[in-house]
């Protein structure tokens, strides 16, 4: 084995675990900007410590085997405040859970971009205005809970697209 090739065999995993680290880290910076959004008067976030790099070792928060984000479980939390465009950017995550909170405000159009998501549960809030369209993006989408909010207009004809969704 030449000298190129023992480089690139070192090199290698570890460009892998700073692929894998960079992605935990806009996902843990993603999570804490939630965080700083919501008031938490029962610290249900207490463990949202910002200065880790593994946002997976945080309660309520789930990650698959490579790191990444899969599911936030807030329900039931007693939390209040509102929801920000940074949730747009977990990726990988598949459950969104923040039902039966005191969460107000526009439900992000920037939801719309977590192309993995299974289930969004966002029911018993006070979420305001209409349902973003961009919801329709979300293919995997297969339950979509808004119910008990202050929603106001339609349901936007393009929800009809999802196909895989079960429950409305």
């Amino acid at each position: 084995m030449d000298s190129s090739t023992s480089v690139l065999c070192f090199l290698l995993p570890v460009l892998l675990s700073l692929t894998s680290t960079l992605s935990t880290n806009s996902e843990g910076n993603a999570l804490h900007a939630l965080r700083s959004r919501l008031s938490d008067p029962t610290n249900v976030l207490q463990s949202w410590d910002p200065t880790l790099v593994n946002p997976c070792t945080w309660f309520h928060v789930t990650c698959d085997s490579n790191n990444r984000v899969i599911r936030l479980d807030l329900g039931n939390s007693n939390v209040s405040g509102s929801l920000g465009p940074e949730l747009g950017q977990l990726q990988h995550l598949q459950y969104l859970e923040l039902y039966r909170n005191n969460i107000d405000g526009k439900i992000p159009k920037e939801l719309g971009n977590l192309k993995n998501l299974i289930s969004m549960d966002l029911y018993d809030n006070k979420f305001e205005g209409k349902i973003p369209k961009s919801i329709a993006k979300l293919k995997s989408l297969r339950f979509l809970r808004l119910n008990n909010n202050k929603l106001t207009g339609s349901i936007p004809r393009e929800l009809t697209t999802l196909s895989n969704l079960k429950v409305l």
